[in-house]
């Protein structure tokens, strides 16, 4: 019969806790959350209302109708995050947030809604606002994006990793408003490749191949420009003595 007893006795102290606990953590996830709530870490950039500005997150709101994927989202797009990851937290109670952010590899410039933007580029071609960016890791001898738009990333990307392979150095990368694309490389200087960006790869290989005869003494002539608009058909023409 006593251990009936202490059995219930077990029993009706595991049910008391887990209610109680129940109970907590409910009116725990059912409190709101404030600025005073919210840590950010992984870098400095980055202010509590720079979070709210470039999201839909609003404070106070019950931790439970945080929308964490959504916002996200919002924030890695809006700020230009390689990653970000909001967490609920009951202990400590409150939101924290993790950022990472885009190392810039170039400086850029783009036009958005008709005001010209400066900023960086990193290797995946993003471009970063200057106010959220680490610039210090940013060399003096780094390339110049001026023309950016998002259509332009993958083309963007080809050419700045493709430095980082090969002995190319360029100077600027620029876009027309209308997407011609014209690279300065600092001893081949003006290269002229056009709209399709479907051959990038093998104008990056030619511009390649040229340096290295330009190195080798191969080209003897100063390249005053290079036209690589049809790679089939390469037009170099050289400064006249």
């Amino acid at each position: 019969m006593k251990d009936q007893q202490k059995v219930k006795e077990r029993s009706f102290f595991v049910l008391i806790t887990c209610l109680f606990l129940t109970t907590f953590l409910t009116f725990k996830t059912f409190k709101k959350v404030n600025y005073q709530d919210i840590s950010i870490s992984g870098s400095e950039l980055f202010s509590i209302e720079d979070i709210v500005a470039n999201s839909s997150l609003n404070f106070p709101t019950p931790l439970i109708f945080v929308k964490t994927k959504y916002a996200e989202k919002e924030l890695k797009k809006n700020l230009s995050l390689e990653n970000v990851a909001i967490y609920k937290q009951i202990f400590p109670f409150g939101l924290r947030i993790l950022v990472k952010t885009r190392i810039p590899l170039a400086y850029g410039e783009r036009i958005l809604k008709g005001e010209k933007i400066t900023g960086f580029i990193d290797k995946d071609g993003f471009f970063i606002n200057k106010k959220y960016s680490e610039e210090e890791n940013l060399k003096e001898s780094s390339s110049k994006v001026f023309g950016w738009q998002e259509k332009f990333r993958g083309t963007l990307s080809k050419i700045l990793k493709s430095q980082k392979n090969n002995d190319v150095e360029f100077v600027t990368i620029n876009y027309s408003p209308n997407g011609f694309l014209t690279l300065e490389e600092k001893s081949l200087n003006t290269i002229l490749l056009g709209f399709n960006s479907t051959i990038i790869e093998t104008q990056l290989q030619i511009i390649c191949d040229l340096k290295k005869q330009l190195k080798k003494g191969i080209i003897l002539e100063r390249i005053d420009n290079i036209d690589l608009t049809d790679p089939n058909n390469p037009k170099i023409k050289v400064f006249k003595p």
